[in-house]
Order: structure tokens, then C-alpha cells, then sequence
């Protein structure tokens, strides 16, 4: 009897990193580089931890005309950031895999309005997105397609 639940724990603890590393998996398919609708910027999603964060690698104007220097987050409400470049700024934070192509719990900031909301990000397919900010709940709120850019790679 004592074997047969030791065998029992051992596949029931399988079957739940299984599961465990197959969600991780599943998750990490929003790692790559991405484009929102407006083709101004390019957003690469990397995994720190367990949570996926998406920084700004590319800018379609990446110097400010005003300045003749790389643009800056000067719409920033923080006046200490406003100095930050754009460019490596990480404008998705902190966002958690839930499972059924849904990336949740995080935020994405807006440059053009130095605004923050709650997000959301659905997998539509796997070179689709439909990134979702909000105030509150998701219903005020607006979805953005971002689309996979595939890297040429030397």
C-alpha cells in the first residue's frame, strides 16, 4: 500500500510540472518583436522571471526635429523621466501568462501621451496580436493589432 501511494505522488507531482512547464511554454510564444498598427515603433518582448515585458528597439523618427537628438519620453508626468530615451523604454510590464492565448496583470505605456493602463494581450495567431488598454475595465478601453516581425538574421 505504502508503494502504491509513493507511485501515486510521484506521477501526480509529474503531471503538475508537466503542466506547470507546458503553460510556460505555451506562454513564451509572445517573445519575438512586434509591430502596433501605426508602424512607428518596434517592441521586443522578453521574459524576466516569469513575467514578459516589451521595450522599445526601434523608432520610425527616433531623432526629435525640436532637439536634433534622440527623442525622449517628454510627455512623461514624472518630470525626472522626462529625459528617458524612448528607445529601450519598457512600455509593457509586468504581464503574466493565463492560459487560452492570454497574456495578463500587466500595463503598457503610452509616449505620445505619457499615460499608463491596464492591459491586456491576445494571441489572435501566431503573428497576430490584440493588445488591449484600459481605465478600470476592459470594456473602456481600446485594442491595438500589433504584428510578429521576423528578423533576418546574418
Amino acid at each position: 500500500m505504502k508503494n502504491i501511494l509513493i507511485a501515486f505522488c510521484l506521477v501526480l507531482t509529474g503531471t503538475v510540472f508537466t503542466s506547470f512547464s507546458q503553460q510556460n511554454t505555451d506562454g513564451d510564444r509572445l517573445l519575438g518583436v512586434w509591430e502596433p498598427s501605426n508602424g512607428r515603433a518596434r517592441v521586443k518582448v522578453e521574459k524576466i522571471g516569469s513575467k514578459y515585458f516589451g521595450k522599445i528597439v526601434w523608432l520610425k523618427e527616433p531623432i526629435d526635429p525640436e532637439t536634433n537628438l534622440p527623442k525622449v519620453d517628454k510627455n512623461n508626468p514624472d518630470p525626472a523621466l522626462q529625459s528617458t530615451p524612448l528607445k529601450g523604454y519598457r512600455m509593457l510590464k509586468d504581464f503574466t501568462y493565463s492560459g487560452n492565448n492570454e497574456w495578463t496583470g500587466g500595463t503598457i505605456y503610452d509616449p505620445l501621451n505619457g499615460s499608463t493602463y491596464s492591459c491586456t494581450i491576445n494571441m489572435r495567431d501566431a503573428n497576430t496580436l490584440d493588445i488591449r488598454g484600459y481605465i478600470g475595465v476592459s470594456a473602456f478601453g481600446r485594442t491595438d493589432v500589433w504584428k510578429r516581425l521576423q528578423i533576418q538574421r546574418n
